[in-house]
């Protein structure tokens, strides 16, 4: 593979090369050159676009695909090949298949599937067997495996001393713990932020303090165990509020926050529209405002899509009986660039590998060309043909975009839109 990027914008602020426009020389998935007005020989591919940027491969920290066990919702190849067009070079896939991925086999078997692609794979095991919240599962051997981290995806553990076990276990090989808030009996049977639109529209709402109450709780198990510990996709201002204040203790603490709980709020519910129906829910104006300002002062250290696909005959029936989740590996730029400027986007949809412990390849002469390609000016709507997964269960149908995705150059391959 011999291409060259004409003109293209460095976001990369580990690169001597940030916020210039310069042509990238790749020769075989190696940087070759980076300067101005570079030539290259007639067997190199030029990539040339208006507005064109280049920043270090985005990674997505929770991605949901199917495979094994609901390929009908979403295979690893074809949801490997949706992540590579909508920009990201590495993904995080949970463990929700079926079976879960909760032993040293289950890894293998996803990692085996990914194999020779442009978007690479890493596992999360299950915390608990069979994500049921009752026994640890095989977490060293998954580590082995190459597992990244444990946690039971949109599982919350009602045991706080099988999470304190699981915290003092990992520490043995500097494993980390994701662990998802929410007090389920306090949710009960909530379908909704609990506020005025959950109300006027007669559905049961589930209260903040669902997730508060247990991002608590979990920060005095850590400070009481130490380790690591990362919470997904927090979605109120004082989840905010209670991690920002772990951290100045010091705690090794990480967060996430989802696209969708960025950008949109319960006001989307007015007409019972399944696509908004979210774990954890979509909350109000003053909770999203408080999410971008974690994300502007680096308390929420990442950004996830929270990519679910659900198949139409478990999305698109009553709101109560519905399953939560929304694709959202196609919109997650897009939606993005119209909240938050562009260096912190960048910012926060390449963090979590540092969390995560995955490689990272500065652009400069030499590394690894690890790569995403975008542009910053098109203003568009999201519409049913951009659309790339085999579930169509996306909450931003009909939302403005700004900025596109051009494609991804990693692991010697080039896959463009």
């Amino acid at each position: 593979m011999k291409i060259i990027i004409k003109e293209a914008k460095i976001i990369d602020p580990k690169s001597a090369f940030h916020n210039q426009i310069v042509d990238v020389k790749i020769n075989n998935g190696i940087i070759e050159k980076i300067g101005a007005n570079l030539t290259s020989d007639a067997d190199y591919q030029e990539i040339k676009y208006s507005n064109l940027h280049l920043s270090q491969g985005w990674f997505d920290s929770s991605v949901s695909l199917g495979e094994p066990g609901f390929e009908d919702r979403e295979t690893i190849a074809n949801g490997l090949h949706v992540a590579a067009k909508s920009g990201f070079t590495a993904i995080a896939l949970q463990p929700n298949s079926f079976p879960i991925i909760d032993n040293q086999s289950q890894v293998q078997f996803v990692k085996q599937k990914a194999t020779a692609t442009a978007t690479e794979l890493f596992p999360i095991g299950a915390l608990t067997k069979n994500s049921d919240g009752t026994d640890l599962a095989e977490l060293f051997d998954m580590k082995n495996a190459g597992a990244i981290a444990f946690g039971d995806y949109n599982k919350s553990l009602s045991n706080a001393n099988l999470l304190k076990i699981g915290l003092q276990y990992v520490q043995d090989f500097d494993g980390l713990v994701i662990a998802f808030c929410q007090d389920e009996k306090i949710k009960g049977n909530g379908v909704a932020n609990e506020g005025i639109v959950s109300t006027g529209l007669g559905l049961k709402g589930i209260p903040n303090l669902a997730e508060e109450l247990i991002v608590a709780r979990n920060l005095f198990l850590l400070e009481y165990t130490g380790g690591k510990l990362h919470i997904p996709t927090i979605s109120t201002a004082k989840s905010v509020e209670l991690i920002r204040n772990a951290k100045a203790k010091g705690l090794q603490v990480t967060c996430s926050v989802a696209v969708h709980n960025l950008v949109l709020t319960d006001e989307k519910l007015n007409e019972f529209d399944t696509r908004y129906k979210v774990a954890p829910p979509l909350r109000t104006e003053n909770d999203r405002i408080a999410l971008l300002s974690g994300v502007l002062d680096n308390t929420i250290d990442a950004i996830t899509s929270d990519h679910n696909p659900i198949d139409i005959e478990h999305k698109k029936m009553e709101f109560d009986l519905a399953k939560n989740g929304t694709i959202g590996l196609e919109s997650a730029f897009g939606a993005l660039l119209t909240v938050l400027p562009l260096d912190k986007i960048v910012e926060k949809l390449t963090s979590g590998k540092s969390i995560f412990k995955i490689p990272q390849h500065e652009i400069s002469e030499g590394n690894k060309a690890n790569l995403t390609l975008f542009t910053t000016d098109s203003e568009w709507i999201f519409t049913k043909e951009n659309i790339l997964s085999k579930s169509k269960n996306s909450a931003f149908l009909g939302s403005k975009m700004k900025g596109k995705v051009i494609g991804i150059c990693n692991n010697t391959q080039l896959v463009l839109n």
